[in-house]
């Protein structure tokens, strides 16, 4: 489950500040001034990178090692590394919402969502695998050229390949895997249509909360409906997906072992 991962670069910009003024005096003032504001600049971003270290290194202890067996799911066994970068997913969430992943309470729960993350995937695919769900050489082509899209050209795409440490073959193999996963559950979950009803109940409440109700200020409800209908067909879609594992999981042997 290792996965293609765009380095995230951290920039920490530092403020130049030029002073000058009408005699030797003020010019000596603003010089001060601006060594002052210099070395407390620099101090709060040498404190920014300890804090970011010591963050790292928090994260870094809940990973396992990579060939620890983590869970066994129907005879499969769950490693360490797929738990790792499930793990890191998570931990990157919570900070963009401003949480800190590494909390006695956010850790406990990051674990338990990674865990039956991880499971919920490997029930899906053995069901995939079980009703003989498979990816055509056409469509893992396909999809890699979207892949190697993103990246510009070829060069960035392979200096990719490399930092991610993974080779063509298995990167095939992922995307012929995210393919039979995509069909497995376009064609087996099935939600029912979007009503009208409901896209007008998602907008009423969108423009309540927003304090502005169908006014002129706020787009029309026919302007904004394909997306309403879009976003309300996924949240079906992932209410269902759940609920499909769960009853998987009434019929499944499951070991946690962490």
């Amino acid at each position: 489950m290792k996965k293609l991962l765009t380095t995230l670069l951290l920039a920490l910009l530092t403020i130049g500040l030029a002073a000058c003024g009408s005699n030797e005096e003020s010019q000596k003032q603003a010089e001060d001034k601006a060594k002052t504001e210099e070395k407390s600049d620099g101090q709060a971003q040498e404190e920014q990178a300890k804090q970011m270290e010591e963050m790292q290194k928090k994260m870094d202890e809940q990973k396992v090692e990579k060939d620890k067996i983590v869970a066994i799911v129907n005879d499969e066994k769950i490693k360490g590394e797929d738990f790792n970068n499930v793990l890191t997913q998570s931990q990157m969430q919570y900070q963009q919402m401003g949480q800190d992943p590494t909390s006695k309470e956010a850790a406990k729960k990051i674990k338990e969502q990674t865990i039956d993350s991880l499971v919920g995937q490997t029930l899906l695919m053995q069901q995939a695998d079980e009703k003989g769900y498979k990816a055509s050489e056409d469509e893992i082509n396909k999809q890699l050229e979207e892949v190697k899209k993103q990246y510009g050209d070829e060069k960035k795409f392979e200096d990719a390949m490399k930092k991610a440490g993974f080779t063509m073959d298995e990167l095939k193999t992922q995307i012929a895997e995210n393919i039979k996963y995509t069909n497995y559950v376009e064609k087996e979950i099935k939600v029912e249509e979007v009503s009208e009803e409901e896209m007008k109940k998602f907008y009423d409440q969108y423009a309540s909360q927003q304090g502005q109700g169908e006014s002129k200020d706020a787009p029309k409800f026919e302007e904004v409906k394909p997306q309403i209908k879009t976003q309300l067909e996924q949240q079906k879609k992932q209410e269902k997906l759940v609920q499909h594992v769960e009853n998987l999981k009434k019929n499944a042997k499951v070991d946690v072992k962490i």
